[in-house]
């Protein structure tokens, strides 16, 4: 798996940082798929979305409670977006405290699922996600990248690849 982490600016402020991720040879990150695939279905819910990481990012950081946790492996960060209670959309991120997040893809949740393996698109994104938060995770221990020491930024190499072993 090849990734780069891509800061979001018009997203992040004094707050919090948001990146996203382009995944292998992809022109686009995870984030512009999402609102690509959704814009048309679901734009007012989008706009919320968006309007949501903007008050993360400028306002009030990464908070819990804007947040559905454990959506991937115990400690591995993957969450998903709350929206409105009776929304369709779900994004999922990594969560790094309050300064830092990661967005990635998501979809829309149809009423008759119950959970994400459900649903194949979501199932799909959310393993994604994990895999991602998986290489990031190695490679903070391999100390090819680090957080900033304000922890609002990832430092060091923003290129990764699953199969380096530098």
């Amino acid at each position: 798996m090849r990734i780069r982490l891509v800061k979001l600016n018009q997203l992040s402020g004094e707050q919090a940082s948001i990146y996203s991720v382009i995944y292998e040879n992809d022109n686009i990150s995870l984030f512009d798929k999402f609102i690509n695939d959704n814009n048309i279905a679901f734009k007012s819910e989008l706009n919320d979305l968006v309007l949501r990481l903007r008050t993360i990012g400028y306002k009030t950081g990464a908070r819990e409670h804007y947040f559905k946790p454990f959506e991937g492996k115990p400690g591995d960060g993957v969450c998903a977006l709350y929206d409105q209670p009776k929304s369709h959309l779900r994004l999922y991120c990594i969560r790094y405290g309050t300064t830092l997040i990661i967005i990635g893809g998501g979809g829309h949740k149809p009423k008759t699922i119950k959970s994400l393996q459900d649903d194949p698109k979501l199932k799909k994104e959310n393993f994604l996600m994990r895999d991602i938060s998986k290489l990031i995770s190695e490679k903070i221990s391999q100390g090819i990248i680090s957080f900033t020491d304000d922890y609002y930024d990832f430092k060091g190499k923003l290129d990764l690849n699953s199969t380096d072993y530098e």
